[in-house]
């Protein structure tokens, strides 16, 4: 019995060493990296697609990437990036061939676009949002406009603040956030003359259903439907003062969602921030005033089709 006894105990030490010494690599290591892939890509640099890139750019980018003081998108601090991730700056994305991403191609910005993975190997972290399901035509103009000669992206030669991640996300970074493959087929653009079709579209690729799932840890980025608690509301998001502001309830619940708002109240909630009777929408949630009132309430009539869920999230407003 003593003999069981000890070998047991000696089996439990040995899996605390070990568990010890893998949070010690993991707390002294970097980012995980990965073997890049090399594809084939040459962004189309149209007039129309360099338009429809910095329509994309100012919706998905700008609050992270654009620095007030330089008025480029030469990166800044995330300050709505949940405090448990790190201290997290966002990194110069201009045309510099130093300090921004001048010496990257085409190709190189559409595979961490797609798959998070940078031109080096390196995971970028949750944090860094990705495109697996967007239209190529649309990744086209993103890139197509972080080429062009807009004010906004040309070189800078400001260099990056390194982020410092904490333990949990390069943990996280290695058990649950893992780079998205490449497409394997051409990704179209949705059908404009279906509301419905156009709405879901706009919701999956803006990162709307991202932030108003029930977590970050928890959602689908390559099936969004799947995500728990899908446009239910309830996700914890920062304002820039680091205080927690819960998403709320997009689905057509009646009492706890959207079920009772009409098509221009939801248009004016999304492009200009004014909800009916109440005070204005405030950060992280950013007016989208470059949609159209048609890509707005396309948002809306795809919402009223999703199953809805009753989750009542109690709207937190600071003084």
């Amino acid at each position: 019995m003593k003999k069981i006894l000890k070998r047991i105990g000696v089996a439990v030490g040995a899996v605390i060493v070990l568990g010890l010494g893998a949070l010690l690599y993991i707390g002294m290591s970097d980012i995980p990296s990965y073997e890049t892939e090399a594809i084939d890509f040459q962004a189309e640099r149209s007039p129309a697609a360099i338009a429809r890139g910095k329509k994309l750019v100012l919706m998905l980018c700008v609050n992270c990437h654009l620095n007030r003081e330089t008025g480029k998108l030469t990166g800044k601090r995330v300050l709505d990036a949940p405090p448990e991730f790190g201290e997290i700056y966002a990194p110069n994305i201009t045309q510099d061939r130093k300090y921004g991403i001048g010496d990257w191609t085409d190709a190189e910005l559409l595979y961490l676009l797609r798959t998070g993975i940078k031109k080096d190997g390196q995971y970028a972290p949750p944090y860094m949002p990705k495109f697996p399901t967007m239209a190529d035509e649309d990744l086209n103009a993103v890139i197509a406009f972080l080429r062009s000669n807009d004010p906004m992206v040309t070189a800078a030669s400001i260099p990056d603040t390194p982020s410092a991640p904490s333990f949990l996300t390069k943990l996280l970074c290695r058990v649950a956030f893992k780079p998205f493959p490449m497409p394997t087929a051409p990704i179209p653009l949705p059908d404009t003359n279906n509301l419905v079709e156009l709405g879901a579209y706009l919701a999956h690729n803006l990162d709307c259903f991202s932030c108003h799932s029930a977590d970050f840890a928890t959602n689908n980025y390559l099936n969004p439907r799947r995500s728990k608690g899908y446009f239910a509301g309830g996700n914890k998001t920062f304002d820039e003062q680091g205080r927690v502001k819960r998403t709320p309830n997009l689905t057509p619940d009646k009492e706890t969602g959207i079920g009772n708002w009409t098509a221009e109240e939801f248009i004016n909630a999304v492009k200009y921030g004014i909800v009916k009777d109440g005070p204005a929408l405030t950060y992280p949630m950013m007016p989208y005033v470059h949609l159209t009132d048609r890509e707005a309430g396309a948002i809306f009539a795809y919402l009223q089709t999703i199953p809805p869920i009753k989750n009542k999230v109690e709207r937190t407003v600071y003084e």
